[in-house]
């Protein structure tokens, strides 16, 4: 199985593509003279930001204003999906500093495609939604 270590990492970020309902997500990072670039679903992603903030919390870091500046890092090409078993494992090490940024400016990305219900919290398309709290034709699983 191959493994990828950015030691130490230069830039890390998540980046959207596609409009709000359709976006494929990416989990961009640089360092150590490449740029990987990870095809994410959004749970993905709002999974890693659960744990980091739970690491952030044990730790006692504290949670200083980190800027979520532009990273300028663009997705590529993400190479050949493989089989389960050699799939490859990936490493990155981040400073606090790195984390707590990077927390910050994938949460802008993640909340900046539809909005939510404010009923029953699920997204809503351009033109609403069936409301599951306003008896809509959702179906119920």
């Amino acid at each position: 199985m191959p493994i990828f270590e950015l030691d130490p990492v230069d830039q890390i970020a998540v980046a959207a593509l596609g409009q709000p309902g359709q976006r494929q997500f990416f989990l961009l990072a640089s360092g150590a003279g490449r740029t990987l670039t990870l095809t994410c679903e959004k749970s993905q992603i709002q999974a890693l930001l659960v744990r980091l903030q739970q690491m952030i919390s044990a730790q006692g870091i504290e949670a200083a204003e980190a800027s979520a500046k532009d990273p300028h890092l663009q997705p590529g090409e993400p190479g050949e999906e493989e089989s389960p078993s050699e799939s490859p494992s990936v490493r990155f090490w981040l400073s606090h500093q790195q984390i707590l940024a990077f927390s910050k400016q994938a949460e802008n990305v993640l909340t900046s495609g539809r909005p939510l219900c404010p009923r029953c919290g699920l997204p809503m398309d351009p033109a609403g939604h069936p409301c599951p709290v306003s008896n809509g034709a959702r179906p119920i699983f």
